[in-house]
């Protein structure tokens, strides 16, 4: 590293200009300056996908499609470009003795600030990769689903987070942000729409790195990924679709569901609704309580008094606090905790007695 940093330094100082800065390293990609997309060639973005992406095509004679989510296929590139033919010990060499110490130094101090600062400019970031794209025949309509995975810090045992999303959801995620973030959002380009060869497979893999390249810019912009049409984009579908399948019973469906919405929310740390966790906790006890499984229901359940804290009139904590002093009865623990903060709610007339289960909060709560 520090040998690059040295290369385009020796560049500044022999007044070269902003062609003296044309290498750059990994680190370059960790300040992005500039999220705008560059034209790529087909065949090489296919290329770079193939192993990561598998799609379903259809006929490449579908071209007069109305789909509404169809886009403008403009090429996008691997933002990473290659290096210059310069190679940083070569420089190194060409110079002189003095002027390679002062460079060394300086290249030392910026080595220090990077370490120092990593951790505070720049946060780690996510990795979002499609891995699938199919075309769905949902008469009278036809789009294609975008499967992505989401990847970010921590355990390396630690399952990446999916969801499935489609054009006219990026779309109305574009859209949403360009009217409230006009300046973050200047430099972020987007597919437009187009009217032809919307699911041929040049179509389909161009698109899918254009997605990954659009999250991935969105994520590295503190004002945009702490947005709340962020935080909906990747959890709210989620949460709606288990919220419905637990309250007609289908348990084991949803179980997975709140699974992979938990997975979201730990991977994105930033959630919009400070109830959001509360309600997935309150979806994974239920269900497994349902599925017979009142270990990991009451460990859903602690988790979520944890978050409550000492917020005695929230509206989650008398559920939560019932549901684990059932659970720790059956499972022959202590409950002698919960049981006496659950009855001083109750004589403090702070909840009902009996207080709401944890299935009839899940059933009246309103996702929007």
């Amino acid at each position: 590293m520090a040998s690059r940093l040295l290369h385009r330094l020796r560049h500044v100082l022999a007044g070269d200009g902003p062609g003296g800065e044309t290498a750059a390293g990994p680190e370059a990609e960790q300040f992005p300056e500039s999220s705008e997309l560059e034209d790529d060639d087909a065949e090489g973005l296919s290329s770079r996908l193939s192993g990561t992406l598998s799609f379903t095509s259809a006929e490449d004679d579908d071209d007069n499609d109305n789909d509404d989510e169809d886009e403008d296929e403009e090429a996008i590139a691997d933002p990473l470009a290659p290096r210059d033919e310069a190679s940083g010990e070569d420089a190194d060499r060409s110079l002189p003795a003095d002027g390679q110490r002062t460079g060394q130094h300086l290249a030392k101090q910026l080595q220090d600030f990077w370490k120092k600062s990593r951790n505070t400019l720049v946060p780690q970031r996510l990795l979002f990769e499609v891995t699938s794209a199919n075309v769905v025949k949902d008469p009278p309509s036809k789009y294609v689903l975008y499967t992505l995975t989401v990847t970010g810090p921590g355990p390396p045992d630690r399952q990446p987070a999916q969801i499935s999303r489609r054009y006219s959801d990026f779309e109305r995620l574009h859209r949403n942000l360009q009217r409230q973030f006009r300046g973050p959002m200047a430099a972020i380009s987007f597919p437009r729409k187009r009217l032809r060869r919307n699911f041929t497979a040049e179509t389909i893999a161009r698109r899918s790195r254009a997605f990954e390249q659009f999250l991935g810019h969105l994520q590295a912009v503190p004002e945009l990924r702490h947005a709340p049409d962020l935080q909906d984009f990747f959890v709210l579908p989620e949460l709606r679709r288990a919220q419905s399948l637990t309250c007609t019973g289908l348990y084991r469906e949803a179980l997975a569901l709140w699974t992979n919405a938990w997975q979201l929310q730990a991977q994105l740390g930033n959630p919009s609704g400070p109830d959001r966790p509360l309600l997935t906790l309150a979806g994974l006890a239920v269900c497994h309580q349902e599925l017979e499984d009142p270990g990991e229901a009451r460990a859903c359940c602690e988790r979520a008094l944890q978050l409550l804290g000492d917020k005695n009139l929230h509206p989650f904590l008398a559920p939560f606090l019932e549901a684990h002093v059932r659970l720790s009865w059956r499972l022959g623990l202590d409950k002698r905790q919960s049981e006496a903060r659950l009855q001083g709610l109750q004589e403090a007339g702070l909840t009902p007695m009996p207080p709401p289960s944890l299935k009839e909060l899940l059933i009246k709560e309103v996702l929007d």
